[in-house]
């Protein structure tokens, strides 16, 4: 497979490249973590303007009608800048299940107001009992005169806070584990009933909690088929997942970066520690965890490219093999390059601790490393 990017991708990787460093540095970003909020709205339409909002977005919402590989591009140089902005809740899950649900009036009024940067989104799934189990819901969803009653609470809802929407997982039928039974159901951020508990998470994301206690919603703020939720969450995964890893491998080449020049200018005994062979051989085992971190990344994305020939249970393996290894060697990169600064790589002063913050919420996100192993050893037993 050619890895070269098209003049397409390299124009887009150099449009966020370039804002990030123009714009986007690291005391820009301490501020705005600082603020109420938590995200730039002002970045936020700048991401507008530059196109960057419709590129997962079909040519008939207005969008550039982009691909796996195009949203890897634009995640790992967020990655770089560790960005804040909520790309990942917004465009990839709440907009991600709007256009596989489509068409339908809601994903038409939706998707649009997306790309131009007017519609904050959330995907509420999890909750306080879940961990990694998606489809561990309790939050339920009735028939009412009025169309439908949302009751439950939902934990850790990215972009909580600040979404004017909200995608609610909700049970309709089955029991509390089946994957069966689950909708989905779109609910304003404002309607009577819900509550919402913000918060900063470690890596400087927002995040909720949020409670919907009798929350009336119409009969056709339904997304998809009734009971069928779970396939539309199950379609935006691949990219998600591969958009997240590729978000850490941006991460992880800034801190390797970092490491490397530090050990030039660190002295002891009168020399550069860069010199020292010992730190030679830890720097070179984290250069090869990052390129075999982005090997994975690019086998997960021949895997889940138009026209693969690989089967369903092959194309798992690349998406589970992809988290696995990014856990792992992120957990090496981000040690080693705090190890390496010493005390000062844990203050907030420095953003190597920043970064490695960031990589340990991916590593948590939708499975740890533990986890997709489970998954992954899974799928070989049934397959052999």
């Amino acid at each position: 497979m050619n890895f070269q990017l098209s003049d397409e991708q390299a124009m887009l990787r150099d449009s966020v490249a370039r804002y990030i460093k123009d714009q986007y540095n690291f005391d820009t970003r301490k501020k705005i973590i600082s603020s109420e909020k938590g995200m730039s709205t002002e970045s936020w339409a700048m991401f507008s303007d530059l196109g960057w909002l419709s590129i997962p977005f079909s040519e008939h919402y207005g969008g550039y009608g982009g691909g796996n590989e195009d949203i890897a591009v634009i995640m790992e140089e967020l990655g770089k800048g560790i960005v804040v902005e909520p790309f990942v809740p917004t465009i990839m899950l709440f907009g991600g299940l709007l256009s596989h649900c489509g068409p339908n009036k809601i994903s038409a009024d939706l998707i649009p107001k997306i790309i131009e940067g007017r519609c904050l989104g959330a995907f509420a799934y999890l909750e306080r009992q879940s961990r990694f189990e998606i489809t561990d819901i309790k939050t339920t969803a009735t028939h009412s005169k009025k169309g439908w009653c949302i009751n439950g609470s939902k934990s850790v809802v990215l972009n909580g806070s600040n979404a004017t929407h909200i995608i609610v997982a909700a049970r309709t039928s089955g029991g509390q584990y089946d994957s069966s039974g689950i909708s989905l159901f779109m609910v304003d951020a404002d309607t009577q009933g819900i509550s919402i508990l913000p918060y900063g998470m470690m890596d400087g994301h927002k995040a909720a909690n949020i409670n919907f206690d009798g929350v009336i919603i119409p009969a056709d703020a339904l997304l998809g088929k009734l009971d069928g939720g779970m396939k539309f969450v199950e379609k935006i995964m691949p990219q998600v997942l591969i958009g997240l890893c590729a978000e850490a491998i941006g991460i992880m080449a800034v801190l390797n970066e970092a490491t490397i020049a530090y050990t030039k200018t660190r002295h002891q005994f009168g020399v550069p520690i860069s010199s020292f062979q010992a730190l030679q051989h830890r720097m070179v085992d984290t250069f090869m965890a990052a390129e075999q971190a982005r090997s994975m990344v690019y086998r997960a994305l021949c895997a889940f490219s138009e026209g693969s020939l690989e089967v369903e249970n092959e194309r798992m393996r690349s998406l589970h093999a992809m988290k696995i290894t990014v856990a792992k060697s992120s957990k090496l990169i981000g040690e080693e390059a705090i190890q390496i600064h010493g005390g000062m790589g844990m203050t907030d002063e420095l953003n190597i601790g920043h970064y490695v913050k960031r990589l340990m919420t991916i590593n948590l996100m939708f499975g740890d490393g533990d986890y997709h192993q489970r998954r992954f050893n899974q799928i070989s037993y049934e397959a052999a």
